[in-house]
């Protein structure tokens, strides 16, 4: 937080000081300050989220869930985001049929946001690629999240998914990031009685997995 209020501090008193002397400037300042407001709104909710999550007081509301359906459905929410950034968004399902599991939808949601928000500040390369599979057997569902992006270093790699975690100093505030994304995700994806890792290359990319148990149909 500190880093936002010293920003907004510093943009107020040059409007105090004058300094915003134009009625260009002056929108200049407002449009910042604003900005920051708006980081800072979204930091103090990952920070509410997170708090709970960790002291086991968010409910979660669980219902079945085709898995298949839930993922098509995110990526046609990403879709046109991702391509105004210059993404190519590739979408693999590996399974044949629904593939159901029991879900708290929108914590899934959050996850899946989270895990691409991750992946798209740290995707520098001119030809940007991201890719989701799907993949199931009798007792688990596989989500893959696969970006081409500059990686993460092998040493950084087990702690990717801590609070407050930085795995170089580039990784900042500067990228809009708050070091929660991931906790949070691992948080959710824990509350799943699932499993969320990483393996990554640098300098070739980093896929981040999902793992949940999955339901069998009835006749099953």
């Amino acid at each position: 937080l500190r880093t936002p209020i010293t920003n907004i501090k510093g943009y107020i008193e040059g409007i105090r000081d004058g300094v915003a002397n134009t009625p260009e400037k002056m929108e200049t300042y407002v449009n910042i300050i604003h900005a920051k407001a708006v980081s800072m709104d979204k930091l103090v909710d990952e920070l509410f989220l997170y708090s709970k999550l960790d002291l086991n007081q968010e409910p979660f509301l669980f219902k079945e869930v085709d898995l298949v359906d839930f993922l098509e459905d995110s990526i046609e929410e990403l879709r046109y985001d991702l391509e105004d950034k210059g993404v190519e968004l590739n979408w693999d399902n590996q399974a044949s049929g629904p593939v159901m599991a029991s879900v708290d939808l929108d914590k899934l949601k959050r996850t899946v946001v989270n895990v691409v928000d991750n992946a798209l500040k740290y995707m520098e390369n001119e030809q940007k690629r991201f890719g989701i599979t799907l993949q199931a057997d009798d007792e688990w569902i596989t989500m893959a999240f696969k970006d081409n992006g500059k990686g993460i270093p092998e040493g950084a790699l087990p702690h990717i998914f801590e609070r407050f975690y930085r795995a170089e100093q580039s990784r900042n505030s500067s990228t809009g990031g708050s070091g929660l994304g991931l906790a949070i995700a691992r948080q959710i994806i824990d509350g799943h009685g699932g499993f969320i890792w990483a393996d990554s290359i640098p300098g070739e990319g980093t896929i981040i997995y999902i793992q949940l148990k999955r339901l069998m149909d009835k006749e099953d």
